[in-house]
């Protein structure tokens, strides 16, 4: 799905819906055959869709903000469901996971502002260890609605090909739904029950609770931690994955898996999503990998100085305003060669 054209196309649902199905749809590049049909069935839902996109990139590019791959080639890729990414790697499994889940979430919580004609608020049912005098039944998330839908749209993409059992892009296809999947499953696990208190004066005589989503964050933060632990497999002649080192343990639905080892991201590569680290800002005192040693593969750095201007000594008076000094200090600036 290509970031550029949606600034152009994700306007408020009541805009989208208006546009008309072929004319919206066929401004969205990158669409499978299955995923144009349920833009058209779906129109009103193309507009959470791109927001989850887009927070699904800016998750990404935060996470990774101080690695090698920091997903800006993602960022530029005018297909986001069609990654243009041909080296399977974990950071692959990380783009398919985080973008299921922010289309997972977007669609979740639009449902709940009532923002999609064939869904509402959560009907899901009370959980067992609430208080019994606590009502169930505010107007939570459509977590339930959200994994469903995005199981279609997004999943469709990789089970509507015809591939060879055993194949490399079978493989690779199995991969893609195994961390779509895993995304999906993050929205719901990091979702919680909230509760509210009504009456007078905050008197608390009435406590209503509803299941709600997490902030996209946590979900952003839960799913690097599967990226930092994906298990690497490969194919099977069953047309199945299986562990390439039998020796670990068996990952689980909601666990990242990869096929391939990640290229170093050192220099420019397209197809392996590496924009490479020429001209990034690194941390000459770090060690870790932000550090210019590390983040510019051993070729050096160069130093610039700046002079740069910002708040400082603020005091808050009462009431109520804030005020401030404008501070000037020369900093250093290193970026990689």
């Amino acid at each position: 799905m290509g970031l550029a054209s949606e600034q152009e196309v994700w306007r408020s649902p009541q805009q989208v819906h208006a546009v008309g199905s072929s004319p919206l749809c066929a401004r969205l590049p990158g669409l499978s055959p299955g995923q144009d049909k349920q833009c058209q069935l779906y129109q009103d839902h193309m507009a959470p869709v791109g927001r989850g996109a887009h927070a699904a990139i800016s998750e990404c590019q935060h996470q990774f903000k101080e690695r090698r791959w920091n997903c800006s080639a993602a960022a530029l890729d005018q297909t986001l469901f069609s990654s243009v990414m041909k080296v399977a790697s974990r950071e692959v499994a990380y783009l398919h996971a985080v973008t299921a889940a922010g289309v997972a979430h977007a669609v979740s919580r639009s449902c709940r502002d009532g923002h999609l004609s064939s869904c509402g608020c959560a009907r899901s049912g009370r959980p067992r260890d609430l208080h019994r005098d606590w009502i169930w039944g505010g107007c939570g998330d459509n977590l339930e609605y959200g994994y469903k839908f995005t199981q279609g749209f997004v999943d469709v993409r990789e089970r509507e090909r015809k591939l060879r059992r055993g194949s490399r892009e079978q493989a690779r296809a199995l991969m893609n739904l195994h961390n779509n999947e895993a995304g999906r499953r993050a929205v719901i696990k990091k979702s919680s029950v909230t509760c509210k208190c009504h009456g007078v004066s905050g008197s608390c005589s009435l406590i209503t609770c509803w299941q709600q989503l997490a902030s996209f964050r946590e979900i952003g933060d839960h799913i690097k931690e599967k990226y930092d632990s994906a298990t690497e497999v490969r194919a099977s002649r069953r047309g199945r994955l299986q562990l390439r080192d039998p020796r670990f343990t068996l990952p689980t639905a909601s666990d990242l898996v990869y096929l391939d080892e990640s290229p170093n991201y050192c220099v420019r590569d397209l197809t392996v999503g590496s924009l490479g680290t020429q001209g990034r800002h690194c941390n000459r005192t770090s060690h870790g990998m932000d550090g210019c040693n590390l983040m510019c593969c051993g070729r050096g750095y160069n130093t610039q100085k700046m002079t740069v201007r910002e708040r400082c000594d603020c005091k808050f008076h009462w009431c109520c305003y804030v005020e401030c000094k404008m501070c000037t200090q020369t900093v250093e600036v290193h970026t990689c060669k």
